[in-house]
């Protein structure tokens, strides 16, 4: 089972340093939401394309995103960055917004092949918006702790 722990931080340099810290963000005062199989490369660009109408490739290539941050040889768990304007959509989302992304969302191969229901994935984008929304307003960035 993948760990994937998706947290707020001021900066990359503060989410990188919760490699220091044994068992990665939940052990912080960061604020923090624990995730499962989400993969934070692939699984969010595809949130990403369904949450703002733009392709997976489009999504995939903005800036931010997937984007490891922490030095690849040193192995997992890995700190990877979520494109601001993947923050920004779930910030401003609305519960119908959320509610509209869970059915395509649930539908893609990575959630669909993980048997994640519409429910759930209506619970974690629940989840991942109250996340953005909070670091929104403190002016901070979204992150994973991937740890494989």
């Amino acid at each position: 089972m993948t760990l994937c722990d998706f947290f707020a931080a001021a900066d990359d340099q503060a989410a990188v340093a919760v490699l220091h810290i044994p068992g990665g963000p939940g052990h912080t005062e960061l604020d923090v939401v624990f995730l499962r199989n989400i993969d934070p490369v692939v699984a969010i660009a595809q949130l990403e394309a369904v949450m703002t109408g733009c392709s997976y490739e489009e999504a995939s290539r903005r800036p931010r995103s997937g984007q490891v941050l922490s030095e690849p040889e040193d192995g997992p768990p890995f700190v990877v960055s979520l494109s601001d304007s993947l923050i920004d959509a779930l910030g401003t989302a609305t519960q119908d917004d959320l509610v509209r992304s869970a059915e395509p969302w649930s539908a893609t191969d990575e959630l669909r092949q993980m048997g994640i229901s519409i429910e759930e994935t209506a619970a974690v984008l629940k989840d991942l918006a109250g996340l953005a929304e909070r670091a929104r307003a403190c002016g901070q960035r979204l992150y994973c702790w991937w740890a494989l």
